[in-house]
């Protein structure tokens, strides 16, 4: 008896494990990006966002990406999540995965919402899947190193328990802070009209770069095995924080552009 509740306990931690390691930023993450990008719309923007997501917000289905990897017909857009390079590669000369990555995954999102043909159903699936990959190019580890598949094979502990970097920065660093998305949405970094003018018009490739530049510091200051805890949460909340912020800042910007061309 004793041996079969073992084995109960542990199966349910590997599934625990394996669902936080499938939310990038973790669902409150996520939805803090969504409630940013909903707030910084144009009307215009936000009423042909309700068109196609009718009572849903930004936050909602802000997850919705997540969500549907455990349906199998979906598989195919597992790549689509993150892009792994080598420490020195930039993903101009990077070598290109040929199921796609998280780049070709936007443009993919952007291209079907700005064609006049593509039906209001095709539109709604893949507006939820922009609005989630918009915030996994703003988890650094989302375009980590290849071969640590961006920090998932750098063992950690956090508070004595057992997680890696990648999941680290998911989940476990917002997770610890305790605070619902909306909390932590209303109290993110401040940004001047200026400053927030020079990040909604930063480019794609400049989102790689920043996530990219972030994750080769952290592994430095990370190495395996490392026991973490209150101080390393101090150190670094804040570049979480700020990578939110961004994230719903550049989500808003991209559905402006799509939505209300001419503002």
């Amino acid at each position: 008896m004793k041996s079969y509740a073992s084995i109960v306990l542990i199966l349910l931690f590997l599934v625990t494990t394996q669902n936080t390691y499938a939310a990038a930023w973790g669902s409150t993450g996520h939805r803090v990006i969504g409630a940013v990008a909903q707030k910084h719309l144009t009307p215009k923007a936000a009423e042909q966002v309700n068109a196609l997501l009718g009572d849903m917000s930004l936050a909602f289905v802000s997850t919705y990406a997540d969500e549907i990897r455990s349906d199998n017909r979906y598989d195919h857009l597992a790549p689509w999540h993150y892009v792994n390079m080598d420490q020195h590669t930039r993903y101009h000369e990077a070598e290109k995965n040929p199921k796609g990555d998280i780049v070709t995954a936007i443009k993919t999102c952007i291209e079907t919402l700005k064609n006049p043909t593509a039906s209001k159903e095709d539109k709604a699936f893949y507006l939820k899947l922009l609005v989630h990959f918009i915030g996994d190019i703003h988890q650094p580890f989302h375009a980590g190193r290849k071969e640590d598949r961006g920090g998932n094979s750098i063992d950690l502990f956090w508070f004595g328990k057992r997680t890696n970097l990648h999941r680290l920065w998911d989940t476990d660093l917002i997770e610890h802070y305790n605070m619902s998305y909306s909390e932590l949405a209303a109290h993110l970094p401040k940004r001047t009209t200026d400053e927030k003018a020079v990040v909604m018009a930063a480019p794609l490739l400049d989102w790689v770069n920043q996530s990219q530049d972030l994750a080769n510091a952290l592994y430095d200051k990370t190495p395996e095995g490392t026991r973490l805890g209150y101080v390393y949460h101090y150190q670094h909340f804040q570049t979480v924080r700020e990578q939110l912020l961004d994230a719903g800042l550049r989500l808003a910007a991209t559905l402006n552009a799509i939505f209300d061309p001419a503002d």
